[in-house]
């Protein structure tokens, strides 16, 4: 497949911008990005359009979709006992199975191509492979974390966790949703720790300083459990000192600008993960608080920032810091070599034209998914046209109004 002649926009070693360019991919693999390529292939016209790598998630709760907007106006306690707990004790296989599906869905058509799923609705077998069956029918690259619910405590199934390990593929990898330090006994979080490092997967967890555990990062560090691949989500309520033991540790931290505002977690915290050095990304969270998309996050973090941080670096953690958040070598840019997760944003669309000028503000600034126009997994296409092909759109809105109506009555 090549890309013809479209403004494309790399992100590695640093962000770039090549007009009039084309994207040579071969065997889901980016092979080639220069201009004038001449390749016996399928050609999409990107003239007129801007290519840039897919955006990566690295924090939301799929099995969340059928309760969209319930909790726009709540504090974290509240989401806990509506949510986690009116909510969430009521999902059946086929709930998470729908909330997954339409979630991944959504992130496909706004340019999300990877996304880390945090499912904390797990109770039976059932309920697992319905979501991770819902993740590979959606086509979308996924990080599945497995966990339960943080209103029960405890730690992660080992049993379950190494059951579900089978269902690893090129698009689909595992991670151990640990409740973490922050909530329940240290006994739960080693034994966490201890299953991700036997299975060789990564460990996210919500993290942030209480009372009881003012220093939760501190804590890992001295049992010895603070590594590399663990990602940490908000910590916005965490003193200097514990940032900078994620930094030495080598770890990345999740920001989710909306939820974090909207249920009062803390001052935003991008401005001072940067100052400690800790490597952090985007995510999106729950759409019971949030919109779905990718876009909205790197307004809000370019807006709160005040000039600390520039167009370039918003599209840089959107993407390939959300790839080396998540561990994932080989997406979040067009590096030759990469897995080709791709998106092409029609640049005549009236809130883009005249932005070429700078085309990597103009997608920071004003961009929204109804600007993606052809998304790519793998060269696989997902999205052509403005409209999704990788699964029947009605079937999965049906089986969600479904959902929705059973949750909600």
């Amino acid at each position: 497949m090549l890309l013809k002649g479209g403004t494309v926009i790399d992100t590695f070693p640093e962000v770039v911008v090549r007009r009039g360019a084309d994207v040579l991919i071969e065997d889901g693999r980016i092979a080639a990005v220069g201009p004038e390529l001449d390749v016996d292939a399928e050609v999409i016209d990107a003239s007129e359009r801007i290519v840039l790598p897919g955006f990566v998630d690295t924090h939301r709760h799929l099995w969340q979709t059928a309760l969209r907007g319930t909790t726009v106006d709540d504090d974290l306690g509240t989401y806990f006992e509506r949510v986690l707990g009116a909510y969430g004790s009521r999902f059946r296989a086929e709930d998470v199975a729908a909330g997954n599906l339409v979630g991944a869905l959504e992130c496909l058509n706004a340019g999300i191509t990877t996304v880390q799923d945090y499912s904390h609705v797990q109770r039976t077998p059932e309920h697992a492979d319905a979501a991770l069956d819902a993740l590979e029918r959606s086509g979308i690259r996924a990080v599945f974390g497995y966990g339960p619910s943080p209103l029960g405590g405890g730690a992660v199934n080992p049993a379950e966790m190494r059951r579900i390990m089978a269902r690893q593929s090129d698009r689909l990898g595992l991670a151990v949703a640990a409740i973490g330090p922050s909530f329940v006994p240290f006994e739960a979080v080693q034994a966490d720790w201890e299953l991700a490092d036997s299975l060789g997967v990564p460990v996210v967890v919500h993290i942030s300083s209480s009372s009881q555990t003012p220093d939760p990062i501190t804590q890992l560090r001295d049992a010895g459990l603070a590594r590399p691949n663990t990602l940490y989500v908000h910590g916005n309520n965490l003193p200097d000192s514990e940032l900078k033991v994620i930094a030495e540790t080598g770890a990345a931290v999740s920001i989710t600008p909306t939820v974090e505002a909207r249920m009062e977690m803390g001052q935003p915290l991008a401005g001072r993960l940067r100052a400690a050095g800790v490597d952090f990304s985007l995510g999106i969270d729950v759409v019971t608080t949030s919109g779905g998309d990718i876009f909205r996050a790197m307004h809000e973090v370019l807006a709160l920032g005040y000039k600390a941080f520039s167009a370039a670096e918003m599209l840089q953690l959107a993407t390939l810091g959300g790839a080396r958040a998540l561990g994932l070598a080989e997406v979040g840019s067009l590096a030759i070599g990469n897995k080709a997760d791709v998106i092409l944003l029609r640049s005549t669309d009236i809130n883009l034209v005249g932005g070429l000028h700078d085309p990597v503000a103009t997608v920071v600034t004003a961009a929204h998914p109804g600007n993606v126009e052809t998304v790519l997994v793998g060269g696989a296409p997902v999205k052509r046209d403005g409209h999704l092909v990788s699964t029947s759109l009605d079937q999965a809105l049906g089986a969600l109004a479904e959902s929705t109506a059973y949750l909600t009555a």
